[in-house]
């Protein structure tokens, strides 16, 4: 059930809306519940980062809700407390859950299984339009957002999906067979990730992945790794010239022609790159990448500055004129984005202390908007910290983030090529947080916490204490 919450979450607009997100809460707290009486609360992890990423997560849930008392609409600051103690209890059931082998070889095969079937049934329409139909908004423009409702967030679920791909089809201790499948299922979460042409999910999707050959470290990885993107490129590249997969444009019958080629070619492609991976995955041997002690470290501050550069350089174009719906939205960095966190900071400035409530920064974007765009989030989890929970929040969410961190890098001492496809899995989720509302979409940003939850899982418990 713990594994599974994610994808059946999935489809019920990816638990954005408050019946879903209410179950999935008492879902977890249940399984919480039987954690503890199965295993008895001795079975939690004792180090002090684990403590503190534990503990920082149920003090921003306490600090969300208390922010009621000074929110303007009390009840949004309810619902987005509610948000957060889904996650408490997600992660808390985690830790519990999914400690010894079983539960460390099944997470990320699970994780992964779990975004090809999202992914794989946004695609299914293009690929069958006579078959199936789904419901579209306006503003997807055609791009990839069913079930999840929402082209960016199935663009990072997809890229995370590529990542755990890339990681068991380059893992020496699975078995063949497994890698292969690892591969082919990669390829459609490519296409998938194409076809939301999300720029922050690209971005995020490559510092994951590089970030994994860095963490790994060997050329068994890296030779998965380019199975995985010669495949899924191929499947893209036959799907750029058709109308009907990346806009959802032309006649049915157009569209019918197109989405069957393109079945073929996803098929075809898929089984190529699994016995591709089996073949290799038989014939490894195993071999270590020469990279300096430093390169971890050098990768993240290369992926921080890019991050920062991008952000940077997207304020300076001036064009607000509509972006296309295809492929050429990955050609700029023009956004709303900026507009939405100028509002934020300026609710910041407001109350820097305490924010103005959690769920209401939207009353000042309403007030305080230069365009009339429609939104309820300012599309930045430490931005929207900042203005709805002001120097508190702030603090607190970096404490439960930093202490991620702390646990990653001790387990990943521990056990590098173990932790590298949870930790590389983080990191996408991670780098696309200052870009997105990925917090408020559940579904999304679960898989994150329960890769979190297995890092956790690998600390040593209380009782090992004694």
């Amino acid at each position: 059930m713990l594994l599974a919450g994610p994808t059946v979450l999935a489809f019920f607009s990816g638990g954005y809306f408050d019946e879903a997100r209410a179950w999935a809460g008492l879902i977890a707290w249940a399984l919480v519940a039987l954690a503890f009486l199965v295993l008895g609360v001795r079975a939690l992890p004792r180090t002090a980062p684990a403590a503190l990423a534990l503990g920082g997560l149920a003090l921003l849930a306490a600090w969300t809700l208390l922010s009621m008392a000074w929110a303007l609409v009390a009840g949004y600051a309810y619902h987005a407390a509610q948000i957060t103690m889904l996650y408490l209890g997600a992660l808390l059931a985690a830790a519990l859950l999914l400690r010894g082998r079983a539960g460390e070889r099944l997470l990320e095969p699970a994780l992964l299984a779990g975004s090809t079937i999202v992914i794989g049934y946004g695609l299914s329409e293009r690929l069958l339009p006579g078959l199936l139909s789904f419901q579209h908004s306006i503003t997807a423009g055609g791009r990839l957002e069913q079930p999840l409702t929402y082209w960016n967030a199935m663009g990072e679920l997809a890229a995370i999906g590529i990542v755990l791909g890339a990681r068991l089809a380059g893992d020496r201790s699975r078995t063949p067979w497994v890698r292969g499948l690892s591969a082919a299922a990669a390829v459609p979460l490519g296409l998938g990730l194409y076809l939301s042409f999300s720029r922050g999910a690209l971005f995020a999707a490559i510092a994951g992945l590089v970030s994994l050959v860095v963490l790994v470290g060997r050329r068994e990885q890296l030779r998965a790794l380019a199975v995985i993107i010669v495949a899924a490129a191929v499947c893209s590249a036959a799907a750029a010239p058709f109308s009907g997969l990346t806009n959802l444009g032309g006649s049915l019958g157009t569209r019918e022609t197109q989405g069957a080629i393109e079945l073929v070619v996803v098929v075809l492609v898929s089984l190529a790159a699994g016995l591709v991976q089996a073949r290799l995955a038989r014939d490894d041997r195993a071999a270590a990448l020469r990279l300096p002690g430093w390169a971890p470290a050098a990768t993240g501050a290369v992926i921080c500055v890019t991050l920062a550069l991008a952000i940077t350089l997207g304020t300076k174009e001036t064009s607000k004129a509509p972006l296309a719906a295809g492929a050429s939205r990955l050609t700029t960095l023009q956004s709303d984005r900026y507009d939405y966190w100028r509002v934020a900071l300026r609710a910041f400035g407001d109350q820097p202390l305490h924010g103005i409530g959690a769920g209401n920064w939207w009353i000042y974007w309403l007030r305080f908007r230069h365009t009339n765009s429609a939104a309820t989030d300012a599309h930045s989890l430490e931005l929207q910290t900042l203005a709805e929970l002001g120097v508190v929040g702030a603090a607190l969410l970096l404490g439960w983030l930093g202490g991620i961190a702390t646990v990653a890098r001790r387990v990943y001492r521990e056990a590098p090529e173990a932790a590298a496809g949870l930790v590389a899995g983080l990191i996408v989720w991670l780098v696309h947080s200052p870009l997105d509302w990925d917090w408020q979409m559940p579904a999304l940003t679960l898989v994150a916490v329960l890769l979190a939850g297995g890092l956790l899982a690998r600390m040593p418990p209380i009782a090992s204490s004694r």
